[in-house]
């Protein structure tokens, strides 16, 4: 085993030298500072997110535009004012009627979370992450919503501050690759997925968000991977 563990390292090391800003945009991620440490746009983020359009072309823009037209003018600044939030108004933003379904009811219950312990949006997120389970993740209130699958759970958590990893196809298709070549069994459910990546990070020397986000990031678009094209954009969010 630690040949493998050896080897799995020496891998990674190879896929990480690719992405040489992951480390600092994870930083940013576990202070739960992406957004402007915004907690209503990182639930923006991850409502859109959820029906799988391409995240740097189509939901990155989207939420900055959110930012821009609602948050910046004082419409809607906390949980509270999207619960209540127009959506017939929000759908010239977005159009999917699922995510700003999504968006609201995660909204309504970190609303909840700030009532009941007196907190500001970004401290209810951090609470509600660092307690939701990821075994049980589907009878959490937010994991129960419907239009909530395991990815956008995890993605909310990681935004939260947890050090954790999304079993979504891309993720798991890297990482397949990388513990085929290590000589690692593959877990067979996404709930051992995470458990399993969780637990080989340290050998790795990565923490298990970096291992995630690298996975996006050595992406190719257009001839370019994800670190060269949207170099200017992560640091940002």
């Amino acid at each position: 085993m630690k040949s493998n563990l050896a080897r799995l390292k020496k891998i990674v090391d190879s896929y990480m030298q690719r992405v040489p800003m992951v480390h600092e945009h994870c930083d940013r991620c576990l202070a739960v500072a992406r957004w402007h440490s915004n907690a209503l746009l990182m639930v923006i983020d991850a409502a859109f997110d959820s029906i799988g359009l391409n995240y740097f072309q189509s939901v990155v823009p989207k939420v900055e535009l959110f930012r821009q037209r609602y948050v910046e003018t004082g419409k809607i600044r906390t949980m509270e004012d999207m619960v209540k939030a127009d959506a017939s108004e929000l759908r010239a933003i977005w159009k999917n009627e699922r995510s700003w379904k999504v968006a609201r009811e995660i909204a309504s219950h970190l609303a909840l979370l700030k009532r009941k312990h007196s907190l500001d949006d970004r401290s209810a997120l951090i609470r509600w992450a660092l307690e939701a389970p990821l075994t049980a993740w589907d009878k959490d209130p937010v994991g129960s919503i419907g239009g909530v699958g395991i990815n956008t759970y995890q993605y909310l958590r990681m935004m939260g501050g947890v050090d954790t990893v999304m079993p979504d196809k891309i993720v798991k298709r890297v990482t397949f690759d990388i513990l085929r070549e290590a000589k690692i069994k593959l877990p067979e459910s996404d709930i051992e997925f995470v458990q399993l990546i969780e637990r080989l990070a340290p050998a790795t020397g990565y923490r298990a968000i970096e291992l995630c986000w690298m996975t996006w990031l050595v992406q190719s678009e257009a001839g370019l991977s994800r670190t060269e094209k949207y170099a200017s954009l992560l640091p940002k969010i």
